[in-house]
């Protein structure tokens, strides 16, 4: 058996007794993803999401519904940092037992005494993060930009060569449906730097990958073992102040135009729950380097891409007022990823940096290669240049305050149950 392992759970006419769940167009019983929530507990407590209500997976297991996983109990408090560093094989196995009680009618009297609904409950950031790190994975987005400043020669020479990444600000990392205050800086200026809120604000599409086990110090984690390290993922808003992007990333790169903000969904979708949504990685064409042994797999390559269509929806100020709905702005899909998630973990590794549980990886902005598929506005408007035409009569250049931007995932494949990742919200405040 493989990383990418189909089995019983993946059925696509396996039957839940919650109602709702059966062709839930996010959570339905093939998903399972797990999160952090609270209803008048002491303390938040790991849940399961499951159609429109959440499983509480702590009071489940105090009460004995999973007798094979007596571990249960002592981690499904309070974060997921726990539950996550005990790897595959727990994860799995916890799987199996959910998919188990939530299928079986006969043990839905005793197990429905644990569903609330989501509507009733406050969801919370899953983890505690100690560590953010945000790569610069997708050759879309990294060639359209380059184009902006470098028209004849977008990529730069090593971003063939090395999965790109900057260490980001793990403090700033805030649950869907936090308000973004709009950023501060100094921005450039015709006679030197001037100092005021952005007026370049934008946001990044991206994956979220959320770390497991972690390694020791000093010991760089092979990448044909690399996905051991990766617990699930989520999707992922990296806001960023272009103009004070602009004026301050050389030389050593991003630093307050990224640390004020990064936002995250709720949900961690386990890869277990994504193994009939691989595919191949990034397919490389001839004369383009191949990658250096230490990040060379034969199974990541076969298996290593995701296959998720992501969106990216605005609602303006002026467009809740009047009542008018969101707007889809553009969107593309995760196979625009150059390197795999494996890939990003066996680099980040390779030097002896020590990965921990519930750190956090973004994959960097992702976006088609064709026209609507950009993940930025930056993209979309070319530098701000050509502005986007709403519905409504307005223009967006950049983000303006009462701006509400949401980011979606969804996972098809031919045979399969689709899955998706809820959503990742966040409206600009002055």
């Amino acid at each position: 058996m493989g990383w990418w392992t189909i089995d019983h759970t993946h059925e696509p006419n396996a039957s839940s007794w919650v109602e709702g769940a059966d062709g839930h167009p996010e959570f339905p019983v093939q998903n399972l993803p797990f999160g952090l929530f609270s209803n008048g507990f002491a303390a938040p407590r790991v849940g399961v999401a499951i159609g429109g209500f959440v499983f509480d997976l702590a009071g489940a297991a105090r009460a004995g519904l999973f007798p094979d996983l007596p571990w249960l109990e002592d981690v499904a408090e309070e974060r997921l940092n726990e539950l996550l560093a005990m790897g595959e094989h727990a994860r799995v196995a916890l799987r199996h037992a959910l998919f188990a009680l939530l299928t079986d009618s006969a043990r839905a009297e005793t197990a429905s005494a644990f569903l609330l609904p989501v509507a009733e409950v406050e969801l919370h950031l899953p983890c505690d993060v100690g560590n953010y790190t945000d790569f610069y994975a997708g050759i879309h987005h990294a060639t359209r930009i380059g184009k902006l400043f470098r028209p004849d020669n977008p990529l730069t020479p090593n971003y063939k060569h090395v999965p790109i990444g900057y260490h980001g600000r793990a403090s700033s990392v805030v649950l869907s449906g936090t308000n973004i205050v709009r950023p501060q800086g100094q921005l450039p200026g015709t006679d030197g730097p001037r100092f005021g809120p952005s007026e370049r604000l934008d946001l990044e599409l991206e994956l979220g990958v959320w770390i497991g086990p972690g390694n020791d110090l000093g010991h760089p984690v092979p990448i044909a073992e690399a996905h051991e390290q990766i617990a699930g993922f989520c999707l992922l808003n990296d806001w960023s102040a272009r103009d004070v992007q602009a004026w301050e990333y050389q030389p050593l790169g991003p630093f307050l135009a990224k640390s004020f903000a990064t936002s995250v969904s709720a949900w961690i979708v386990t890869p277990e729950a994504l193994a009939p949504f691989r595919g191949p990685a990034f397919p490389r064409a001839a004369g383009e380097p191949r990658p250096l042994p230490y990040l060379r797999d034969e199974a990541d390559e076969r298996h290593g891409g995701l296959r998720l269509t992501l969106g990216v929806w605005l609602q303006t100020r002026a467009m809740r007022e009047a009542g008018l709905p969101e707007v889809r702005l553009s969107g593309g899909s995760s196979e625009a990823l150059y390197w795999t998630v494996q890939q990003m973990v066996a680099h980040h590794t390779v030097g002896g940096c020590n990965l921990r549980p519930g750190d956090l990886f973004g994959t960097g902005t992702i976006s088609g290669e064709a026209q609507g598929s950009e993940g930025s506005l930056l993209e979309l408007t070319e530098g701000g240049q050509k502005p986007v035409a709403l519905p409504n009569g307005e223009e967006r250049r950049f983000l303006l305050d009462g701006d509400r931007l949401r980011i979606s995932a969804r996972a098809q494949a031919p045979g399969f149950a689709a899955i998706g990742f809820g959503e990742c919200v966040g409206e600009i405040i002055g």
